[in-house]
């Protein structure tokens, strides 16, 4: 008995361990009724087989942003992710799978760990779910642990591969949210990303030329460790996805069970491409910078891109040059009184020397105001990003030397002479008058400066071939996205609603002040222009 009960206290012990770890994620209220729904009774076990039905994903057509084309390869891939990702993490016993495997399971791949060891896992997801879909890869892992090195290289066709697997587990949550069907799987843009990769990461990347290259076309093997490394700084958040898409199908078993699981639907492609439609911030842009941000922004970036219902205007669209004009003014009423994060993005064109003649490019950056505009002669905020949008994709945070992250100033309202004007316009970086972004008041024009000049954030081009002389562009089109949510939009409103009160009391006139005419000052001044050296008695 000594024996069986020493046995007990040592399963017990273990079983309050493996909660507590689960518990930590926040997930243990899921875990407990996702495996109330799928125990059998009698076994007091999960069967192993419909756990990993639980986890197939299928898609009756798959359309991609751009003109990239999808690679025949790839459904074969999504086919083979479900019972490839159940059988990495989860082991079952003879009779299934019982609470503390199904823990355990879950705690290794959403359980609290590295960014490194995150990167480990989601590559090995990977890895066994191109080996199981009869694909061969050149990555190796040198053993079975969480954290061990990682050697050989990966293509830049299993990239794309990759970062679309990636972007399905992620979608597959974000669709049963809004009660889209399984039906259409829709693909970001991601040459932006690839090639940051190839640029990054190779030495070939250095001569490539970014604006003419084609993606689908390239073969170019970049070094597994350089790839981490990029991967690290520039799309941390991206490992995220098997988090979102292990809760996302425990959660959908829980719906099915109850029979309140999404409606089907066919509208899955038209949420997204119809909500990004001739906006610079595209489903790609979008998801790219929302890898590289604070995990409450990055929700709110993508749910510009992810609306509930695509037939509505998107209302996180503050600004947008082409509807609204161009001008410091016309950005204002639109963004005064919003006090929370905002996401800038600016489309420009400009002469790029290309084998010793001038080519007219077209790029985009963006930058993040932690706090919103503020109508100030002086650089303010506390944080903020820059970003290389396209046709690379770049983020660079805050190098914490210097806090000139943003400035933004109108013209003063009352004419009050200053011998020392300020730049009246939109900067980033750097300092007044040697900005590392600045666009000026129109927003016709657009200056960029070498990174040399900004102690704010990290260094690097916000273009290719930037070079280190200042660049004057022509602006094409501004946008200006919220990134608060629902309460900062409220707030704005109300703040333009009073503003509007206050607007509409100062325009009102007593009228019973002027209904005697010749006591109004108006009968005083035509007096006075009709004979203004006429005599005037004195009132005594």
């Amino acid at each position: 008995m000594g024996a069986s009960s020493s046995t007990d206290n040592k399963e017990s012990l273990e079983k309050r361990e493996i909660e507590s770890l689960v518990a930590s994620t926040g997930a243990l209220p899921l875990l407990q009724r996702s495996f109330s729904k799928l125990v059998d009774s009698q076994t007091n076990t999960i069967q192993f087989q419909s756990f990993k039905q639980s986890f197939c994903l299928s898609y009756d057509s798959i359309t991609c942003e751009g003109d990239e084309k999808v690679p025949d390869s790839f459904p074969s891939l999504l086919e083979n992710l479900g019972s490839s990702f159940v059988d990495l993490f989860f082991v079952s016993d003879k009779e299934g799978l019982s609470w503390l495997e199904f823990c355990k399971g879950y705690v290794k791949c959403c359980g609290r760990m590295s960014a490194s060891m995150c990167f480990n896992t989601l590559l090995r997801v990977y890895t066994l779910t191109a080996k199981n879909a009869g694909f061969a890869l050149k990555i190796e892992f040198e053993s079975d642990e969480a954290d061990c090195k990682i050697n050989g290289s990966i293509s830049t066709v299993d990239l794309v591969m990759f970062l679309w697997m990636c972007w399905t587990m992620s979608w597959d949550g974000r669709r049963s949210k809004v009660g889209e069907s399984e039906g259409c799987l829709f693909l970001p843009d991601i040459s932006h990303l690839i090639l940051s990769a190839v640029v990054s990461c190779t030495e070939s990347g250095n001569g490539l030329d970014v604006w003419g290259s084609d993606v689908s076309g390239l073969e170019i093997e970049l070094p597994i460790g350089k790839f981490l490394t990029w991967a690290l700084t520039t799309i941390p958040n991206v490992t995220e996805c098997l988090v979102h898409f292990c809760n996302s199908r425990l959660q959908h078993s829980l719906n099915v069970e109850d029979g309140s699981g999404p409606s089907k639907s066919t509208g899955g492609e038209d949420s997204a491409s119809k909500t990004t439609e001739n906006t610079l911030l595209t489903c790609g842009r979008a998801w790219a910078i929302s890898l590289a941000c604070k995990n409450t922004i990055s929700e709110e970036i993508l749910s510009s891109c992810f609306p509930s219902n695509s037939d509505e205007t998107n209302e996180n669209l503050l600004y947008r040059s082409y509807h609204h004009g161009k001008g410091m003014n016309r950005l204002w009423s639109n963004v005064e009184g919003y006090h929370a994060p905002v996401l800038v993005i600016v489309s420009a064109s400009c002469g790029v020397d290309h084998e010793g003649t001038s080519v007219e490019r077209k790029w985009i950056i963006g930058a993040i105001l932690q706090h919103g505009f503020e109508n100030r002669d002086m650089f303010y905020g506390s944080s903020g990003n820059l970003f290389s949008i396209s046709p690379v994709f770049h983020a660079f945070s805050s190098s914490g030397k210097e806090k000139n992250f943003a400035y933004s100033h109108l013209h003063p309202s009352g004419r009050v002479y200053d011998a020392n004007p300020k730049p009246v316009g939109i900067g980033f970086g750097g300092t007044l008058g040697n900005e590392r972004i600045f666009i000026d008041e129109d927003f016709a024009k657009i200056t960029v400066r070498h990174h040399a000049v900004d102690k704010t954030y990290q260094s690097g081009s916000l273009f290719p071939s930037q070079g280190y002389l200042p660049v004057d562009a022509l602006v094409s089109d501004i946008e200006a996205w919220a990134l608060g949510g629902k309460k900062a939009k409220d707030i704005q409103e109300t703040y333009k609603q009073r503003e509007e009160l206050f607007t509409n009391q100062r325009r009102k006139i007593d009228l019973k002040t002027f209904t005697n005419w010749e006591d109004s000052p108006e009968k005083m001044m035509m007096d006075m222009m009709g004979n203004p050296n006429a005599p005037r008695k004195e009132e005594r």
